[in-house]
C-alpha cells in the first residue's frame, strides 16, 4: 500500500496575512494555476492596492476587449467569406495566431492584476510546408478557444468596467461629502447640494443636503459603498479568472 505525502509552504501575503499552499512548488513545476497574492480581509479591501489593481483590471479590460472581439469577428468572417477560394484557410488559420498572442497578453494581466498565474497552452506541433503550418493552425484547439474567449468575454468586459467605475465614484463621492459641503454654499445660492427641485400644482418642492446629520448620513452611505465595491469587483474578476482558466490555459 502506498501512502501519498501532502507538501505545505508557507506564503505571506502583502497585508501581512500568512497561509500554507498545498504543493505549492510541485504546482508551479508542473504548470498548474496557482495564486500569486491572497486577498485582503473585507475591512481592508476598500484602502488595498489588491482592489485596485482588480479595479485597474476591468477598468483597461473594455479597450482589449474591443479589439480581441474585433479582430475575432473580422478575420472569421472574412475567413468564411473566403472559405470557397484558398484564401480563407490562411486567414482562419492566421485568426487562431492572433487569437493567441491576445490570450498570452490576457494572462499577463491576470497575472499582474489578479494575482492569479495561468501557464499557457502547449504550442503547436509544427508540420512541415506552408499547408501544414495553415493545417497545424485550423486543428489548434487552443487557439480556437482563445478565439472564443475573446468573443464571449466582450460584453462581460463592458458590464464589469460600468459597474466598477459606477460604484466606486458613487462610493467616494459620497464619502468624501463632508469635505466639499462648503462649495455649494461658498459659490452657488445652494446651502448644501440640491437632490432634486421640481414644482407640480400642489406646490414647490426642493430638498437640500445641509444638516449635519444629513452629511454624516451622506457620508455613510458612501462609506457602505466603498466595502460594498470590493466584493463586486471580486465577483466580476472571479468570472475572468474562471475564463481565462478554461480557455486561455492549459
Amino acid at each position: 500500500m502506498s501512502t501519498h505525502t501532502m507538501q505545505h509552504s508557507e506564503y505571506q501575503s502583502n497585508d501581512g496575512r500568512t497561509g500554507y499552499a498545498e504543493n505549492g512548488a510541485d504546482d508551479r513545476r508542473s504548470g498548474a494555476v496557482h495564486r500569486t497574492e491572497e486577498p485582503p480581509y473585507a475591512w481592508r479591501a476598500p484602502f488595498s492596492s489588491y482592489f485596485y489593481r482588480e479595479v485597474g483590471y476591468t477598468l483597461t479590460g473594455l479597450p482589449l476587449a474591443i479589439v480581441g472581439f474585433t479582430v475575432a469577428v473580422t478575420l472569421f468572417c472574412l475567413g468564411l467569406g473566403t472559405f470557397v477560394t484558398v484564401l480563407g484557410l490562411p486567414v482562419l488559420a492566421g485568426l487562431t495566431v492572433a487569437a493567441r498572442g491576445l490570450g498570452r497578453l490576457e494572462r499577463a494581466r491576470v497575472r499582474g492584476l489578479l494575482a492569479l498565474d495561468v501557464p499557457g497552452p502547449e504550442p503547436v506541433r509544427p508540420r512541415p510546408g506552408f499547408w501544414g503550418a495553415v493545417t497545424a493552425r485550423l486543428t489548434d484547439a487552443a487557439g480556437w478557444k482563445a478565439v472564443l474567449y475573446q468573443v464571449v468575454m466582450f460584453p462581460w468586459a463592458i458590464l464589469s468596467m460600468t459597474l466598477s467605475l459606477v460604484f466606486l465614484s458613487v462610493g467616494w463621492t459620497l464619502a468624501l461629502y463632508p469635505a466639499y459641503h462648503w462649495v455649494f454654499a461658498r459659490w452657488t445660492d445652494w446651502p448644501g447640494y440640491r437632490l432634486y427641485d421640481f414644482t407640480t400644482e400642489s406646490g414647490h418642492y426642493v430638498y437640500y443636503i445641509e444638516s449635519p446629520l444629513q452629511i454624516a448620513g451622506v457620508s455613510l452611505v458612501g462609506l457602505l459603498f466603498l466595502f460594498v465595491t470590493p466584493q463586486l469587483v471580486r465577483g466580476l474578476t472571479n468570472v475572468n479568472r474562471l475564463a481565462v482558466r478554461g480557455l486561455l490555459g492549459r
